[in-house]
């Protein structure tokens, strides 16, 4: 079993900031590919980035390429999603999400196991 708590969701302007920050318990940590998913008003979940258990493979959806930066210390048990030039479009519940195998490029929802209870990202013009 995994837990998965994200934070650091919150309400900003088009073209700032946030980090978002994921705690998982267990200790597996390390053999998990971590995923990040998001789910605005009436729409389906989506892919945002995933990275393997080593941090050296990421990936990232088209829409958020160049301005999000996913990264993990396994140290601490945690993963990030550094997200700059923020848009409106990119209001959403934020998702954090393990899949038990160490590397992949997953990015179904269906392809993870454990999820966090989201974190809301409000960006307006």
């Amino acid at each position: 079993q995994v837990q998965l708590v994200e934070s650091g969701g919150g309400l900003v302007q088009a073209g700032a900031s946030l980090r978002l920050s994921c705690a998982a318990s267990g200790r597996t940590f390390s053999r998990y590919t971590m995923g990040w998913f998001r789910q605005a008003l009436g729409k389906e979940r989506e892919f945002v980035a995933s990275i393997s258990w080593s941090g050296g493979n990421t990936y990232y959806a088209d829409s958020v390429k160049g301005r999000f930066t996913i990264s993990r210390d396994n140290a601490k048990n945690t993963v990030s999603l550094q997200m700059n030039s923020l848009k409106p479009e990119d209001t959403a519940d934020y998702y954090c999400a393990s899949r038990n195998s160490p590397s992949g490029n997953y990015r179904k929802p269906t392809d993870y196991d454990y999820w966090g209870q989201g974190t809301q990202v409000t960006v307006s013009s």
